[in-house]
């Protein structure tokens, strides 16, 4: 953007040596790129943001130069010589379209002499590397870069019928623009039009057919706002940018357009044009203002630094807010319509501090006041299970709580889904009554991408009708399928299997001290038969997990075994965990015997650990599964089973003499329940 030092001294009166005006520009956010003298004018070439429509004008650059030298903006009136008549009984306007064109004001002048513009104007208009073209077009864009809001002028004697319609371009149009382009027009452009045909296309150019000329005497002022997206696709879709385009993009002030009609009407005024006696301000849908409320405390908080009431209110006032009802260091703030870049109390602060200065906030870290979240048994415990899973290789994962009818159907549930009123798609009507149909969309995702393995849990809420009321309860869900994290050049990849996942629970329910657990043989719609079970905690069943069914997997499109678990957290935490106990570092070692025996396939590993926990001796410190093995030359019927028993003392070392005994007592156990079969050789057939 660039800016004549002359004319800002139209708005601010300053006798400041240039270097030091470019030294504050910079500081104040304002980048000076370039800067060149040019009839005994300073010309800066100034970087402005694309949020900060209001430094597009000389007006919005002296409002900050103001703000940052305490000095006042000079107030101008702009006298008109007004006709008898008004602009509404000379054109007729109307807005076919609010929601492109929000606000638009259309002001007649009469009787303008069109000729060279006078050299004042002239100079304002080459300061900006512009062609002077004749009076009337030179106060358009002296409109436009004095103040940032674009004007568009038509000569009334080439708008058929009398009217201006502010309307959707119609398939088919076209208009021959200012430069002799023919441009073709879509139905998404918004066009000025007259009662025949398009006369400018909204925001970006004018037409030809409408355009000032020497022959003529009767004009239209256009002062307008249009949405900013639909001028940018506009403009990308004809591949034109213009300097009103470029503003209208970027959101002018809603607020301005009545007042810079009346100064192109001043200025035409004084070259022997009459405005008419009223203008036509057509704004169906005023906006609210803005009202952001703004904390001194959170003001020192965000830039480490005591900033004084004094100079807040000074600083905002000085950039045209307006604060009010200070009360206990605070104070509301009203935004003007030309700052379209404040919606919260972080950017008034980011506004304190460009002007107290950067360079006067402390280069250290800014003390930060942190507060305990509040006590919560089940805040506590959810965080214990995203701890649980993470270092085991899964991934949290977030669905919506939306489900497809269609996919609800399939998982045979005896839920009754909550049905919603206003969906926002058909295949978003019902609330889920699952999380395992969104781990499978999950899954199916990443292997349609080439991913080799997922494995991910979800915490949320499902929910269902009960006693015609809805109910929601706190499920876990997990999924393993593909590939298992791990391997390298050195070994390869294992995939994801039944005990991979059974695993993962039990070293959840073990971390969050929910003991004691089992698992047993169980059939659920979810999952095969004979590839299922239910997990239950003190008798309480709790969840379920096993190998989904071929049938919901093909639905999701997905090939491969996945494994999955669902567990009620709500009835979960309804039991109470093993209180917490430490226990003093072993001061003994531990004796280390495996045990491998043939036994009835049918067995569980559960009912294994429960018979062996008759022996009731208390050094017998784990019990775990270290080998599963089936197929010749085991009989048929039969499993080869190794286990591994950790024996240790608390208060002394171990003898052989004293584990074997231990050992002996175990194994007569399981043959008793289980008439097992010692491998201490060859396997009898």
């Amino acid at each position: 953007m660039k800016i004549s030092l002359e004319w800002l001294k139209e708005y601010v009166k300053f006798d400041i040596p240039a270097s030091e005006l470019v030294d504050k520009l910079t500081m104040i956010g304002l980048m000076v790129d370039s800067q060149e003298e040019k009839d005994g004018d300073l010309i800066l070439d100034i970087e402005t943001y694309a949020n900060r429509p209001d430094t597009l004008g000389h007006l919005g650059i002296a409002r900050e130069l103001a703000a940052a030298y305490g000095l006042s903006l000079e107030k101008k009136t702009w006298a008109v010589s007004e006709l008898e008549e008004d602009t509404a009984g000379i054109v007729g306007i109307q807005i076919m379209d609010e929601a492109l064109c929000p606000r638009y004001c259309g002001l007649a002048v009469k009787d303008v002499k069109v000729g060279p513009s006078p050299d004042w104007l002239r100079r304002r208009i080459e300061a900006m590397g512009l062609k002077s073209v004749n009076n009337v077009v030179d106060v358009t864009n002296y409109v436009l870069f004095a103040t940032g809001q674009p004007i568009h002028a038509f000569d009334l004697a080439k708008l058929e019928g009398g009217r201006v319609l502010i309307r959707r371009a119609k398939k088919g149009e076209t208009i021959i623009d200012l430069d002799g382009r023919r441009l073709e027009l879509t139905s998404d452009m918004l066009v000025i039009a007259d009662a025949v045909k398009p006369q400018a296309v909204a925001g970006v150019i004018g037409g030809a057919g409408s355009a000032i000329s020497e022959s003529t005497r009767d004009i239209l002022i256009e002062s307008a706002t249009f949405d900013p997206v639909s001028i940018r696709l506009t403009g990308k879709s004809l591949g034109i940018s213009t300097d009103a385009s470029f503003r209208y993009e970027r959101g002018t002030d809603i607020g301005f357009p009545p007042q810079a009609a009346r100064m192109v009407a001043s200025l035409l005024s004084g070259m022997g044009g009459k405005a008419a006696r009223t203008l036509i301000d057509l704004y169906p849908k005023p906006r609210k203002g803005r009202a952001v409320l703004l904390r001194r405390q959170r003001v020192i908080d965000l830039l480490g630094t005591p900033v004084e009431a004094e100079f807040i209110e000074r600083t905002l006032a000085g950039l045209g807010f307006k604060l009010s009802g200070q009360q206990n260091g605070a104070w509301l703030v009203e935004v003007p319509s030309y700052r379209v870049d404040i919606d919260r109390e972080a950017d008034l602060i980011e506004e304190i501090a460009r002007f107290y200065g950067y360079d006067r906030i402390p280069s250290e870290p800014t003390p930060a006041r942190s507060f305990e979240p509040a006590a919560g048994k089940k805040r506590d415990r959810l965080n214990r299970i995203r701890r649980a899973f993470l270092p085991q290789g899964f991934d949290e994962v977030i669905n919506w709580s939306f489900a497809d009818p269609e996919v609800a159907n399939l998982f045979g549930q005896a839920l009754v889904p909550v049905p919603l009123k206003n969906p926002i798609s058909v295949k978003a009507s019902l609330l889920r009554t699952n999380l395992l149909a969104g781990l499978l969309e999950n899954a199916a995702w990443n292997f349609n991408r080439d991913l080799e393995g997922v494995h991910i849990f979800e915490i949320g809420n499902i929910y269902y009708l009960k006693d015609e009321k809805p109910a929601e309860e706190l499920m876990l869900g997990i999924l393993s399928a593909g590939l298992l994290p791990g391997g390298g050049w050195w070994g390869k990849k294992t995939s994801s299997d039944f005990f991979v996942l059974k695993g993962a629970l039990e070293a959840f329910m073990k971390d969050l001290r929910y003991e004691p657990f089992t698992f047993e043989k169980a059939v659920h719609p979810f999952f095969e038969d004979g590839f299922c079970l239910s997990v239950a905690c003190k008798g309480l069943e709790v969840g379920s997990l096993g190998l989904v069914r071929k049938g919901i997997q093909s639905r999701f499109s997905i090939d491969r075994p996945v494994y999955a678990a669902e567990m009620s957290l709500a009835r979960l935490f309804e039991k109470q965990p093993r209180p917490f106990q430490y226990v003093s570092i072993p001061k003994f070692p531990c004796v280390v015997r495996d045990i491998s025996f043939l036994i009835d396939e049918r067995v569980p590993f559960e009912e294994i650990k429960k018979v062996v926990g008759r022996v009731n001796v208390s050094w017998i410190e784990a019990i775990e599964l270290i080998d599963h093995f089936s197929g010749p030359p085991v009989p048929k019927g039969k499993v080869s089973l190794t286990i591994r028993f950790r024996y240790r003392h608390s208060k002394k070392t171990l003898q052989a003499v004293e584990v074997d005994q231990v050992e002996g007592q175990v194994i007569e156990e399981l043959k008793s329940a289980f008439d097992i079969q010692l491998r201490e050789g060859k396997i009898d057939k």
